[in-house]
């Protein structure tokens, strides 16, 4: 929270060279199915967060912009690809996964479900594993050194 009570989040992009902030609360979240939204993000669905009547800030740069669709363009950081903004007419949503703290922000509703993968609500019946349970992969993770950006602001990138 901020001195004045209102929510406030920040998050970006994987490289750490775009860098977004928001005062105040977020109007909604959701996920969306439609194949444009499955195409921009390379997954399953896009989860996204609407702004509303939130400040937002660009604090390291801005997103490069794709023009999707006459209404809708979406912005990605230029040098690492992450998928950070949906804008449309009526507002600007932002990727969940680029927040800091994600967990913070849950979606309630989702959208454009005629295009929903048939296998996506039987995700979480998978078994699920942790990573450093994988025989294949406990050098490949034991050595691995990440390059990406912390999830909090930096003086640089």
């Amino acid at each position: 929270m901020t001195l004045d009570n209102k929510p406030f989040y920040s998050g970006g992009c994987q490289c750490g060279a775009v860098r977004f902030h928001i005062e105040g609360a977020l109007e909604s979240a959701s996920i969306c199915h439609c194949r444009m939204c499955q195409k921009a993000f390379g997954s399953f669905y896009a989860p996204l967060a609407s702004i509303g009547e939130a400040k937002l800030t660009w604090t390291r740069d801005e997103p490069k912009r794709f023009q999707s669709s006459n209404h809708v363009s979406r912005g990605f950081c230029s040098e690492c690809g992450t998928p950070l903004t949906y804008e449309a007419p009526d507002g600007v949503g932002l990727a969940i996964g680029a927040f800091d703290n994600p967990e913070e922000v849950v979606p309630l509703v989702q959208w454009g479900i005629e295009k929903k993968l048939s296998y996506v609500d039987g995700l979480a019946n998978l078994p699920g594993k942790e990573t450093e349970h994988d025989p294949k992969s406990i050098e490949f993770v034991r050595t691995m050194v990440s390059y990406q950006h912390p999830d909090h602001d930096t003086d640089n990138n």
